[in-house]
């Protein structure tokens, strides 16, 4: 039995330890997922289980003294770790998560995807649980008042994975919004389908007036939802009359989503999630000025927490449990009919007169991975079921790993290749977003095109526009900054950003805007004179975007040299032509671009990082010369851009 001074040990020492671990671990998944473009809840997982059960098996040997104390240290227990705190933690994970989620969540995006939202919450979700609850019936053989709480709970298709997903694959529009917003909105409702049933079952062993149960489980969940509804409009109000500074926006709503929480559940149970998630809604379809910081600023949290709280749920594991999921055929026979029956007959059912394509149907009826929310309720209602002598609740945990990490692998592997399959996919990969119209910028939009690299040209003149639509290519007709173009800019199709107007305020107020998505590497902008970042006097290296061309020079230069004669020139490096090569045959003078790399993948060339690997394709921006050497302002074969400039 632990003395005072051993808990006391633990809390103070070993504690702050494994939380750190955790952290590590789950930040640290989510990075290795990126960098492989795999799903980062897998690798989540993989980690959870290295240094949950995994590592726990190894401790079980007769292993020295010295090597067991170090591995205890690695060892994640988060049940014992954490004791009390556990439960309460990983509720208010949770909520925060679906907080987030439900900002994300506005009635613009919708557009004509919202015929068939709506009837994925409300006629596909209840098929989905009658006929999951057949499926843990027939198939798993448990009880029908427990079947009834499994095929309520798996109704949920995680937002934590969706999102990651939706990124990955670059979807069309439609599909990708019915995906989003019935991951988000389900989530809650799954939780409040598995509550009914553990109502029911507690209720029944009580003897207690069921009618009673649901009636006050209805009641809890209609005054949870106008209580996020009411609490968002108010909040909302309160920022936009100045009630709340600046800088306590952001804490002020972190504290409000748990209060909002808290007061919810203490109603019913797990009530809190669909409060919280109608809060986020709320907030996300009022306007108020702070709003795209602090859906930064929650995304950032519900980052952390997502990595923690699967770390920690996947830790959880045990031995047995490990072995059911393993070894027991009914959990997958449960796990496939749950994919390729359930799912699909709730989602064609519910959609057959939505306005859905058929292929968009197939789509969204394959990809429905669960997550987060899943495997953290079956935990809570394992246990509970087995405190009330219900021994076959033990099933619940093994049955929602399963059916996460088979549906997170299958999604994750699946969604690319069968999207572009039945056409649903929206493109992407090195597409190039170029904001500002002018002979210059379209001289390069030309040359990218010409490197099998996609450009989007956007301006809020339609005539300088004229130019890129007569050239072929992709345009937007707006401001990029806008509300409109939240929803009507194609984000999926590029990957990278360049601001090319002669404004060098609002290029880095471009560059700002678009840098927490793109990521700061990959936008780019002109200045109209050339500068010194290091000068005082300029625009904060931290306020604006990295400055294009290898030799940096401004907006007023670039265009100068292109009304001299200068074109965009695309070259494959090789053993025998190299880059020295071209500066030999171009003159000192060019200004590099970007690399097109033989294995894939762009990179925009800075001062000093030039690329000269064999295979390389290199843009420059040089003079053209005729075949005497002089100066020419014809064109060249082989070379981007035309001579003489479009009409604008």
């Amino acid at each position: 039995m632990a003395t005072s001074a051993d808990m006391a040990h633990h809390i103070v020492n070993v504690l702050p330890f494994k939380i750190a671990l955790i952290g590590v671990l789950g930040i640290g998944a989510q990075w290795l997922a990126w960098r492989l473009q795999r799903p980062a809840i897998v690798l989540m997982a993989i980690a959870g289980l290295l240094f949950g059960p995994l590592l726990g098996w190894l401790l079980s040997f007769n292993l020295p003294n010295s090597i067991t104390t170090g591995l205890n240290l690695f060892h994640l227990d988060p049940i014992k770790d954490f004791g009390d705190l556990y439960r309460p933690m990983i509720g208010l994970a949770v909520a925060i998560i679906l907080f987030e989620g439900g900002m994300t969540l506005r009635f613009k995006d919708l557009g004509d995807a919202s015929h068939a939202v709506i009837r994925m919450v409300i006629v596909a979700g209840p098929i989905a649980w009658l006929l999951g609850t057949c499926a843990a019936h027939y198939i798993v053989g448990l009880p029908w008042d427990i079947s009834a709480m499994v095929g309520g709970l798996f109704v949920v298709t995680g937002p934590t994975v969706i999102m990651p997903l939706l990124r990955q694959a670059h979807l069309k529009s439609r599909p990708a919004n019915v995906l989003k917003w019935e991951g988000i909105v389900n989530d809650p409702l799954g939780a409040l389908f598995a509550v009914g049933g553990y109502e029911f079952i507690r209720f029944t062993q009580s003897e207690a007036s069921i009618y009673l149960a649901f009636g006050k489980l209805a009641f809890a969940a209609i005054l949870g939802t106008i209580l996020g509804i009411v609490s968002g409009y108010g909040l909302a109000w309160a920022f936009r009359r100045g009630h709340i500074p600046e800088y306590l926006k952001a804490p002020v709503v972190l504290a409000w989503v748990l209060a909002i929480y808290v007061l919810a559940n203490n109603m019913a149970d797990e009530t809190g999630l669909l409060a919280v998630t109608a809060l986020g809604m709320t907030m996300a379809n009022t306007k108020f000025a702070a709003m795209v910081e602090m859906r930064r600023f929650k995304e950032n949290i519900a980052i952390i927490l997502v990595s923690g709280v699967f770390v920690i749920l996947t830790a959880t594991l045990t031995p047995d449990i490990l072995k059911a999921f393993l070894t027991e055929w009914r959990v997958l026979a449960f796990v496939l009919a749950m994919m390729l029956v359930v799912r699909p007959i709730a989602v064609m059912l519910s959609t057959s007169l939505s306005g859905l394509h058929w292929k968009e149907s197939l789509l969204i009826s394959i990809i429905a991975p669960r997550g987060v929310v899943a495997v953290a309720v079956a935990g809570l209602f394992a246990a509970e079921l087995i405190a009330l002598g219900r021994p076959e609740g033990a099933l619940f945990v093994p049955l929602a790993f399963a059916l996460v990490f088979a549906t997170v692998l299958f999604a994750g592997f699946a969604i690319g290749p069968i999207s572009k399959h039945l056409d649903l996919a929206a493109g992407g990969g090195d597409g190039v977003l170029i904001v500002g119209a002018n002979p210059w910028s379209l001289g390069l939009a030309k040359a990218l095109n010409e490197m099998d690299i996609k450009v989007l040209v956007a301006d809020t003149n339609w005539r300088r526009l004229r130019g890129a639509r007569l050239q072929g290519h992709a345009t937007f007709h707006g401001e990029v900054l806008s509300e409109n173009a939240d929803f009507r800019l194609d984000h999926s199709a590029f990957n990278y950003l360049i601001s090319a107007t002669p404004n060098d305020a609002y290029n880095a107020l471009v560059c700002v805007e678009f840098a927490p998505e793109l990521g700061r590497h990959r936008v780019f902008q002109l200045t109209s004179v050339d500068i010194d970042e290091d000068d005082a006097d300029t625009i904060a290296f931290t306020s604006r975007g990295r400055t294009l061309t290898s030799r940096k020079r401004s907006f007023d230069a670039l265009t100068k040299d292109w009304w001299e004669g200068w074109r965009f020139r695309s070259t494959t490096l090789s053993e025998e032509y190299t880059l020295d090569d071209l500066y030999k045959d171009r003159g000192d003078d060019l200004d590099l671009i970007l690399a097109k790399k033989s294995e894939g993948g762009l990179e925009f060339i800075q001062p000093g990082n030039e690329s000269r690997a064999e295979g390389t394709m290199v843009l420059s921006f040089c003079p053209v010369k005729d075949k005497g050497g002089r100066g020419s302002g014809a064109k060249e074969p082989g070379l981007a851009g035309p001579a003489a400039s479009l009409p604008i």
